[in-house]
C-alpha cells in the first residue's frame, strides 16, 4: 500500500486552492495596494539582505507555504540533522557539514560520538600547513617555495573550492595561483599544466575514496607530468598532498600519510568546501580568512536554527521555489550574480540543488507524485542581460529569478557599480512591472511615430512581466558573506527535500551512466571487442570512433 505523502495533506490541498485564486494576480497591483510590502516581505541576516517582495506572494501564501513545512515535519527534521541522526537513509548516514563550521561548544555527535575532536584537528592541521606553505617552510624538491596549487578533483572536489576561489580572489595570498584540474578530456590537463614549474608546484588530490576514476586518471597525468620534467620520483611527496580516508592508496600513490588531510562520511561531496576539500581556498585566502569563512556560514546556521519559520531566510528561500516549482509548475529557476567574483556560482548550485532534489522516488522508495527540483541555471551579470533575458521578459515561461549583487565593490571604477546595481535592481522591476499596452502606445507616441508604425510594433512593445525574482544583497563579498551565502542555499534545498519527502543527500543517479562507462570503455580502446548488449546507436558511434580515431584533417 502506497504510504501517504505531504500531497495527501489538508496544507497541500489548501496551497492548490489558493494558487488557482492568485492565478490572475500581478505584482503591479500587489505593490501599489501595499505600501508596506518591501518592508514585510524582506530580512537583513548574517550580512546578507534578502528581497522577496517581488513574489506572487501576500501574507496568506506565506502562512499557507508555513503550514505546509510544519505538515512536513520540518522543525523535527532540522533537529535531527542536528542531532546526528541518519537522515540520509539509503545509505544509512548523517548528515553534518553544519559541524565543519561550528563555532560555539555544540557537541555533534555520530552514533553517540562526537565528531568535533576530529573536525578540529583537521583544522588545525590544516594551519599549520598553510602556514608551511606561505611562509616558504614548505619547499619543492630542490628548495624553491611554491607558487603554483592544483587541485585535482571533480563534482563537490571540484565545483565549491574553485567557486570559492574565484569569489575571494580579493583576498588571495599573491605570492601564490591556485588551479583546478576536473575534466578527463586531455586539453583541460594540457591548459592547466603546461605554463607550470614543477619545482614550485603543489598538487591537492581531493578524492574520499582515493579511487574516484576522473580524480585517479588526472593525479596520474600530474605524477607523471611532474616526474617526467623532474626526474625526481622520489619527490612525489613534497609536491603531492591527499584529501581523502584511504590511506593505504595514498601511500601507494606517493603520498606521505602526514600529509592526508580526513573528511567523513557525513560529509557529503556538494557540502564539502568546508572540510580539508576546501584546502585549496585556505591556500588562498590563507586559514584566517577560512575560518572567517566558516563563521559566516556558522552564522546563518544559527539563524536557520532558531529563527521561526515564517522569518527564516533559508525556509522563505525554500517555501518560494517550492510555491512556483510545485504549485505553479516553472520548472526552472535562474541565477544571476551581478558580482564577476560569483560567475561560478551558479555551476555549484546546479549540483547543490539538483544533485540534491533531482529524485522521482521519496526517501523511503515511494513514487513522487509531483514535480520536485528544478533546472538550475544562470550565469553572470550585466552579460547574461545581452543573452537570455529576452526570454525572460517576453518569453513564454515562467522563471523564477534570483538577484545577487554587493553594495560595494574591492574596486572603485568610475561608475561602475552604480552602473552594475542600476542594471541589477532595474532588471528585477521590469520583470515585476512589465509595460502594459497603454504605456507602450504612449512610449511610442510621445518618441514621435506614427499610428501606422505603433500599430505595427505594438505587440513587440508590450513585457507582460509578473515574472517573480528574489534579490540577494552582500554589503561586501569577503569570506563571511560568501560563507553565509553558501550556507543559505544548502538550508534551502534541505528544506525543500524534507517538504518534497526527498532524501537530499543521495546520488544514486550518478551511478548509472559510470557503470555503463566501464563497459563502454573496453569497446573504444581494443577495436576487435566484441559486446552485442549495447544498443545501435551506441555501438555505431563505437565504430565512427574507430573509423576516424588516427585521421586529422
Amino acid at each position: 500500500m502506497m504510504q501517504p505523502t505531504i500531497f495527501h495533506t489538508s496544507a497541500w490541498q489548501a496551497l492548490e486552492r489558493h494558487q488557482r485564486s492568485t492565478s490572475q494576480w500581478h505584482m503591479r497591483d500587489l505593490f501599489a495596494t501595499d505600501p508596506d510590502r518591501f518592508k514585510r516581505f524582506s530580512l537583513d541576516v548574517a550580512g546578507i539582505f534578502l528581497d522577496y517582495s517581488k513574489n506572487r506572494i501576500n501574507r496568506e501564501t506565506i502562512a499557507l507555504l508555513t503550514d505546509l513545512a510544519l505538515a512536513a515535519g520540518l522543525p523535527n527534521e532540522i533537529h535531527r540533522m542536528r542531532m546526528g541522526a541518519a537522515i540520509n537513509v539509503s545509505e544509512n548516514r548523517a548528515v553534518l557539514h553544519i559541524a565543519l563550521r561550528e563555532q560555539g561548544d555544540f557537541d555533534y555527535r555520530v552514533n553517540g560520538k562526537s565528531v568535533m575532536p576530529s573536525v578540529r584537528k583537521v583544522l588545525r592541521q590544516m594551519r599549520k600547513f598553510v602556514h608551511a606553505v606561505h611562509s616558504g617552510a614548505w619547499t619543492g624538491f630542490d628548495g624553491q617555495t611554491i607558487t603554483d596549487v592544483v587541485n585535482i578533483g571533480i563534482g563537490g572536489s571540484d565545483l565549491g573550492p574553485r567557486m570559492a576561489v574565484e569569489a575571494l580572489q580579493p583576498y588571495a595570498n599573491k605570492g601564490i595561483k591556485s588551479h583546478f584540474l576536473s575534466n578527463i578530456d586531455p586539453e583541460h590537463a594540457h591548459q592547466v599544466l603546461s605554463e607550470l614549474n614543477p619545482a614550485r608546484t603543489l598538487f591537492i588530490v581531493v578524492s574520499k575514496s582515493f579511487t574516484t576514476l576522473e580524480t585517479q586518471l588526472n593525479a596520474e597525468v600530474a605524477k607523471a607530468w611532474f616526474i617526467g620534467r623532474t626526474g625526481q620520483p622520489d619527490q612525489i611527496g613534497q609536491h603531492f598532498v591527499a584529501v581523502s580516508t584511504n590511506t593505504e592508496a595514498v601511500e601507494a600513490f606517493g603520498i606521505r600519510p602526514e600529509n592526508m588531510f580526513e573528511f567523513w562520511d557525513w560529509v557529503g561531496g556538494r557540502y564539502s568546501v568546508w572540510s580539508a576539500v576546501g584546502l585549496s581556498l585556505a591556500l588562498a585566502i590563507g586559514m584566517d580568512g577560512f575560518d572567517d569563512f566558516l563563521a559566516g556560514g556558522a552564522a546563518m546556521d544559527q539563524h536557520f536554527f532558531n529563527a521561526p519559520l515564517e522569518a527564516n531566510m533559508p525556509v522563505i528561500m525554500a517555501l518560494m521555489g517550492i510555491w512556483y516549482n510545485t504549485f505553479y509548475k516553472a520548472h526552472t529557476h535562474a541565477v544571476m550574480p551581478y558580482v564577476q567574483g560569483l560567475q561560478r556560482l551558479p555551476a555549484h548550485l546546479q549540483q547543490l540543488d539538483m544533485e540534491s532534489n533531482g529524485k522521482r522516488a521519496g526517501k523511503h522508495g515511494e513514487p513522487i507524485l509531483f514535480d520536485t527540483g528544478p533546472v538550475i541555471w544562470g550565469d553572470v551579470g550585466v552579460n547574461v542581460q545581452h543573452a537570455f533575458f529576452q526570454l525572460l521578459h517576453q518569453g513564454t515561461r515562467l522563471v523564477p529569478c534570483d538577484f545577487i549583487a554587493t553594495v560595494n565593490p574591492h574596486y572603485e571604477v568610475n561608475e561602475h557599480q552604480a552602473n552594475l546595481l542600476a542594471n541589477c535592481l532595474a532588471q528585477s522591476e521590469a520583470l515585476m512591472r512589465g509595460k502594459t499596452t497603454s504605456e507602450a502606445q504612449r512610449e511610442m507616441f510621445n518618441a514621435g511615430l506614427d499610428e501606422a508604425r505603433i500599430e505595427a510594433l505594438l505587440p513587440h512593445k508590450v513585457f507582460p512581466g509578473n515574472q517573480p525574482s528574489n534579490t540577494i544583497l552582500l554589503r561586501q563579498l569577503d569570506p563571511k558573506s560568501l560563507g553565509a551565502l553558501l550556507a543559505l542555499y544548502e538550508h534551502k534545498v534541505f528544506v525543500q527535500g524534507v517538504i518534497w519527502g526527498i532524501n537530499s543527500f543521495d546520488q544514486w543517479g550518478v551511478e548509472y551512466g559510470k557503470q555503463l562507462a566501464r563497459d563502454i570503455l573496453p569497446l573504444l580502446t581494443d577495436s576487435a571487442a566484441n559486446n552485442k548488449h549495447h544498443d545501435a546507436s551506441t555501438l555505431g558511434l563505437i565504430a565512427y570512433y574507430h573509423q576516424y580515431r588516427d585521421i586529422k584533417d
